[in-house]
């Protein structure tokens, strides 16, 4: 059953779902916005989206059943808190007719609604995520411990997988690239990357030797050291605000910016 989703508004866009009788979609709680009457709302700490099906259906019965059960919920909550997400999800199941439930992220920014058909994941980076279909599954992913210590973004994405609409939500401005239009690689700014299909490989790389220029493009660049790499074939989606940008212009529009005219490795990280 093909979700049936409009992304609406300008600075801070929103995603109005229409549910069918019985369908559901699950969000990340503090991401709804609302709901007609009809959707009954329900928040679980474990289950999150394809092959949950509540209570201790095909885990077995009795003490043996409920202890996995119990185990699989801790390891999925565990996910979300390694991922940055709440600990929670929020489902929304419309019954007795058409419902409507809506969704909207945390910063100004885009949505996106994406399309899982089964044959290939998508790679987001921490907190993208806002809503789902109960078909698509949330999951973790590593970049690579080298990769997320360097690229200052952390290591972890979120993953999803199985087939059905996951709406991401970003910063500012989204623009959608594919590296194999571009001699098969791009560098990004490593706060730029939204989310990204499965088949890109990820990396993170020095800015310059350790030379006078490779000194100069990390300490006045305004970029550090790294860059993030993003190489293959097929969708990438980057943002043209990062959180730290957005952090650094309220912090200096209060008065209290600390990083000066050099930016680089002199920039505030607020996290």
């Amino acid at each position: 059953m093909t979700l049936q989703q409009q992304i609406v508004g300008n600075a801070m866009q929103m995603a109005v779902c229409t549910l069918q009788p019985g369908q559901t979609v699950y969000c990340e709680a503090g991401k709804f916005l609302f709901k007609t009457a009809n959707v009954a709302m329900e928040t679980r700490l474990g289950g999150s989206g394809a092959g949950q099906q509540g209570g201790a259906g095909g885990q077995g019965g009795g003490m043996g059943g409920f202890l996995r059960q119990a185990m699989g919920t801790a390891m999925q909550v565990g996910q979300r808190v390694l991922a940055g997400e709440s600990l929670a999800f929020q489902y929304f199941t419309a019954s007795g007719g058409e419902g409507t439930v809506g969704f909207a992220g945390v910063l100004p920014g885009e949505m996106r609604a994406l399309e899982l058909d089964g044959s290939r994941a998508w790679f987001a980076e921490k907190d993208a995520f806002v809503a789902a279909e109960d078909s698509v599954r949330f999951g973790i992913a590593f970049a690579g411990a080298r990769q997320g210590m360097s690229g200052g973004e952390g290591f972890i994405l979120e993953k999803f997988t199985g087939t059905g609409t996951v709406i991401i939500a970003g910063a500012g401005n989204f623009i959608d690239l594919n590296p194999a239009d571009f001699g098969g690689r791009i560098e990004v700014d490593t706060g730029c990357i939204v989310a990204f299909e499965e088949g890109i490989q990820y990396g993170v790389q020095r800015i310059g030797g350790l030379n006078r220029q490779g000194i100069m493009n990390a300490v006045f660049g305004g970029e550090g050291l790294s860059l993030a790499t993003l190489e293959g074939n097929g969708r990438v989606i980057l943002q043209s605000l990062t959180i730290e940008g957005l952090a650094n212009a309220l912090k200096k529009a209060q008065g209290g910016d600390k990083q000066g005219p050099t930016g680089g490795l002199f920039s505030t990280n607020i996290g």
